[in-house]
């Protein structure tokens, strides 16, 4: 079997979408313009997507004050540090900077709304391409 999505209850859909649009590189492949503005997002691969929409019949989690480890969408990143770079100026925020022993390096940040999001840049790449 093959993952297709993971969905995500979150407080601003519209405006998230359009951030992880403009700022990850994400492409929109089907988005309801009224509620719950449900929108999948693709990555550059197509096959990888998230589902994030804003169901107020139940509870957004607390994404701002919920430990990184416990949910984040993490990216492979080429350059981490350039990219938190470049997401911190679009309003980020930076949580945690690792260099790990086996050579990879782990950017933590949360995106406006306080999603954790990881920048990732392996000692060995996990993804292959199939």
């Amino acid at each position: 079997m093959k993952l297709e999505h993971f969905a995500l209850n979150v407080e601003d859909p519209v405006a998230m979408a359009a951030w992880y649009i403009k700022h990850l590189g994400m492409e929109a492949v089907r988005q309801m313009k009224e509620a719950p503005f449900t929108t999948f997002l693709a990555d550059d691969s197509g096959q990888i997507m998230v589902e994030i929409y804003l169901n107020p019949a139940h509870e957004v989690p607390p994404y701002r004050t919920m430990n990184p480890l416990l949910v984040h969408l993490a990216f492979v990143s080429e350059n981490p540090t350039v990219d938190q770079e470049r997401l911190c100026a679009a309003g980020a925020s930076l949580v945690s900077d690792q260099h790990l022993e086996d050579g990879s390096h782990l950017i933590m940040l949360r995106d406006p709304w306080g999603l954790a999001l990881q920048l990732c840049k392996r000692g060995t790449p996990m993804l292959t391409k199939k």
